[in-house]
């Protein structure tokens, strides 16, 4: 049997087979991961991870880093354009007009044990929103998906502060409308009632480039979870619990934590040559985290844009940290040595952000919560986009490997 497909093409990146056709045919594919399969149509990001390229509606990373702030990178996410004066003077107005959360969410958080892990908490509490919320929760109506869209962008650091603050036993802190997006989350961890509290613009700025490298990238497991939970109409408050529980994984939003524990283990620049030998032992379970990535095969472009801020945190703060060292001289075998090269294994944004962190007295439980409050506004994106052109619930196919029918019989006369 012969099956014609069409060839999709795209404005950038690689043609696309329309396999569709198959189904009529009685036939599907076999895709483990997805990693040969495009899931969706999106004009939102486009990454082409041979040449190390990340754009987000058509502008480069590293120019939206230097030159914008995380709310304007919001708005070009949602909108598609850079806004206008006005244009961003209401929207940061109505993110600032959306911070508070509902009083009675305070008291939930008394459910959770103080020890527990902060994504943890996140991820019920922002499920429970839609409790809260339920006034604008119908995903077919546009001024309701506007709607919470802004809620869940204005809220997520409100709500990440929170758990931290509940984790370490101190009062939560209320959002301060004079400041900025980062700023105010930055006030929120650490300030107390019992002074005041000036966020250090050096700080500030490092955040706001933090969350902007980490605000959308394409595909992704999380990402791809969001619109699989939203395909069935979800409410968008479950999608992005959803979207917190898959970006939990060490292999996602996890891997800056994970490098941050590496990074400790090794310790001086002197026992790096005994664990680069470790790492290419195929025999020894240990890895080298904060290399490689699933889609890039060439340098992380926003990997550079966070080891030049990690180098400027550090001297603001006047620290000399032991493994800053390590992690530059990392960086220098991985781009000289041929084992490395051979395998592509450059430096990703993973490898100077949780130095960075750190620096910043965020401790390495908070990681993954900051990345899913940066990440929410790609979520947001994502779902809306996908509401925006009309959904088809998700249904992946499978290649079943089990018994063929068979007859049951009891083992055991009762």
């Amino acid at each position: 049997m012969t099956v014609a497909f069409d060839v999709l093409h795209p404005t950038q990146g690689t043609d696309v087979i329309d396999v569709r056709a198959l189904g009529e045919k009685g036939y599907f594919t076999f895709d483990p991961g997805f990693t040969s399969t495009a899931s969706c149509e999106s004009k939102i990001t486009f990454i082409d991870g041979d040449e190390g390229i990340l754009l987000h509606r058509g502008f480069p990373i590293e120019q939206l880093a230097e030159k914008s702030t995380y709310l304007e990178v919001c708005y070009i996410l949602l909108y598609g354009e850079p806004p206008t004066e006005e244009a961003l003077k209401t929207f940061k107005t109505t993110v600032t007009m959306h911070t508070m959360i509902h009083d009675q969410i305070w008291h939930l958080f008394r459910g959770f044990r103080r020890d527990s892990h902060p994504m943890a908490v996140l991820c019920g509490v922002t499920g429970a929103l839609a409790a809260f919320y339920h006034d604008a929760l119908d995903v077919n109506n546009e001024q309701h998906r506007e709607t919470t869209a802004f809620r869940l962008l204005s809220k997520m650091p409100t709500v990440a502060a929170m758990c931290y603050k509940y984790s370490i036993g101190q009062p939560f802190v209320y959002p301060r409308n004079n400041l900025s997006y980062s700023a105010n989350f930055l006030h929120m961890m650490f300030s107390t009632p019992c002074e005041e509290y000036t966020v250090n613009k050096v700080l500030e700025q490092a955040m706001d480039q933090i969350l902007i490298l980490h605000a959308d990238h394409e595909q992704n497991a999380s990402t791809s979870t969001v619109r699989t939970a939203g395909s069935s109409g979800a409410n968008p408050f479950a999608c992005i619990a959803a979207g917190i529980a898959s970006l939990w994984g060490p292999a996602h939003g996890g891997a800056n934590e994970a490098c941050l524990k590496m990074l400790e283990e090794i310790k001086t620049v002197e026992r790096i040559p005994e664990f680069i030998k470790r790492a290419k032992d195929k025999n020894d379970p240990f890895r080298l985290m904060g290399f490689g990535h699933r889609v890039y095969k060439n340098y992380d472009p926003r990997s550079k844009v966070m080891c030049e801020m990690c180098h400027k945190v550090l001297k603001e703060l006047n620290i000399k940290d032991d493994l800053l060292e390590v992690a530059i001289e990392l960086e220098k075998i991985a781009l000289e040595d041929p084992y490395f090269l051979e395998k592509k294994l450059y430096p990703n944004v993973d490898f100077y952000s949780g130095i960075i962190l750190k620096a910043m007295g965020i401790p390495s439980s908070m990681f993954t919560v900051l990345f899913a409050m940066a990440r929410t506004i790609g979520w947001v994106a994502h779902w809306k986009e996908m509401h925006d052109q009309g959904i088809k619930i998700a249904r992946p196919r499978q290649l079943y490997t089990g018994y063929s029918k068979r007859d049951f019989t009891k083992s055991v006369d009762l």
